[in-house]
């Protein structure tokens, strides 16, 4: 089994190298948890919004981890923020290649990854790539509500 954390470490710093990085993201890494949000996300304390990925026991193993977007109970008016959000957003994440709409309380959307080591965080990194195009329409939806 190959190092977990040392994965989300090495994501880490693919995320903090890429170009688009620096104007107001954080990184959350808890070794084998990792966060990516905007810090405008009401993500202080891993409860608003953000973009998620983990391998832990029950992902090894399955031999599959989820990357997902969740706004949770941080996020101010929740319910109306995702509604607004899917309804600009759910017609391209759902043309994303694995993506689905959750209907949990906080889960926005999710792909389900096979747990396999090889290129393991290129996989990830280009997971959040594609999740960060959505950053505009966040922003907006949060200025709604």
């Amino acid at each position: 089994m190959k190092d977990v954390k040392g994965v989300f470490r090495n994501l880490e710093k693919m995320l903090e190298q890429a170009s688009w990085f620096d104007h107001g993201w954080e990184i959350y890494n808890r070794g084998s948890y990792l966060q990516l949000y905007k810090e405008n996300w009401c993500n202080h304390n891993q409860g608003g919004i953000h973009f998620e990925t983990f391998i832990e026991g029950p992902q090894i193993k399955q031999k599959s981890f989820p990357v997902c977007m969740h706004a949770e109970e941080d996020c101010p008016s929740q319910s109306e923020f995702i509604r607004q959000f899917l309804e600009f957003e759910q017609e391209r994440i759902v043309s994303w290649k694995g993506y689905k709409v959750l209907t949990s309380s906080y889960g926005i959307c999710q792909r389900t990854l096979p747990l396999n080591f090889k290129n393991l965080e290129q996989r990830i990194f280009e997971e959040f790539n594609r999740l960060r195009t959505l950053e505009a329409s966040i922003d907006q939806v949060l200025s709604n509500v």
